[in-house]
């Protein structure tokens, strides 16, 4: 299981999640952070737990470029 978190309220809107894992996150248009797409919202870290293992690797990718480093991806 592929379990990705976002701490959302830290985002600086640098867009790389988008374009690394575009099918796992957008940017908002209302505050211009990113939203981690079907997620579910716990205290400001946003999840999702995926058995598709095909998201892992864009996910890391994600996370290694994010320059505040708010994305954890965790392939348990």
């Amino acid at each position: 299981m592929v379990v990705v978190t976002l701490q959302r309220n830290k985002c600086i809107g640098c867009n790389y999640c988008v374009e690394l894992a575009p099918n796992q996150f957008q940017m908002s248009k209302k505050d211009g952070k990113s939203v981690l797409l079907k997620s579910v919202d716990k205290k400001g870290f946003f999840t999702i737990k995926s058995n598709d293992h095909m998201i892992l690797e864009d996910c890391e990718n994600a996370a290694k470029a994010c320059p505040v480093k708010i994305i954890d991806v965790k392939n348990i």
